[in-house]
Order: structure tokens, then C-alpha cells, then sequence
């Protein structure tokens, strides 16, 4: 986790803290903040934009996997959702206050992702 305060814009658009905060509101936003400059230049919302779309994939799959074991599997489904919007909403809230916090696994994935 760094705590180092993101940078300001140095070329007009939204403070990078509000770009990183937005990319966690769904997946959307961070696919377009990878694409859209001056955005898909700054590492600190590449982290954000990465890490909200391996969350999303990692919650997926994870759901995919549970929906296939009868019964149990099915009880589990909610929670994993559950555990996904927690996890989403400490990033956010994380991202608004200028920290790269990494979630286990995916965090390195997303910050790998963010410094190529």
C-alpha cells in the first residue's frame, strides 16, 4: 500500500483521485479511462482502472465456479457478490484519498499491468 498522495493533472481533465475513484463505480468507466488519454498515461489510474477490471473478472469467475456446486455453491453466490462490492467500495474510497491500495492477488496483477 503506498500513501503517497496522487499527482494533480499537469494537462486539464479531472484530478487523477477522482479518475481512480471513478473507475471502481463499474467497469465502464475503467475500459474508458484505459483508452482515453491523458488518462491512460497516468500510472495511478491505469492501477485503479486494472485493479477494478481484475475484480470484476476475479468475482466472475468465482461465481461461475460456485454456480456449477449444487446447493452450497448456490448459498455462496450472494456472498461472493457481497464480498466484491465491499472490496469495491474500499478501493474507491482508498483511490479518493490518493492511495494505491493493493487488493491480495490482484493488486500485483493491476499494478504490473499499470507500469507496462
Amino acid at each position: 500500500m503506498s500513501t503517497a498522495p496522487a499527482p494533480a493533472p499537469a494537462s486539464g481533465g479531472m484530478p487523477d483521485k477522482t479518475a481512480g475513484m471513478l473507475a471502481y463505480i463499474t467497469i465502464i468507466p475503467a475500459i474508458i479511462f484505459l483508452v482515453m488519454e491523458p488518462y491512460n498515461k497516468r500510472p495511478f489510474v491505469r492501477f485503479h482502472a486494472f485493479q477494478c477490471l481484475f475484480l470484476a473478472l476475479a468475482s466472475f469467475v468465482a461465481q461461475t465456479v460456485l454456480w456449477i456446486i449444487p446447493v452450497i455453491g448456490w448459498i455462496l453466490i450472494p456472498f461472493v457478490g457481497l464480498a466484491t462490492l465491499g472490496a469495491a467500495i474500499w478501493c474507491l474510497i482508498k483511490a479518493n484519498q490518493g492511495e494505491k491500495f493493493k487488493l491480495p492477488l490482484i493488486g500485483d496483477f493491476a499494478e504490473k499491468q499499470a507500469n507496462a
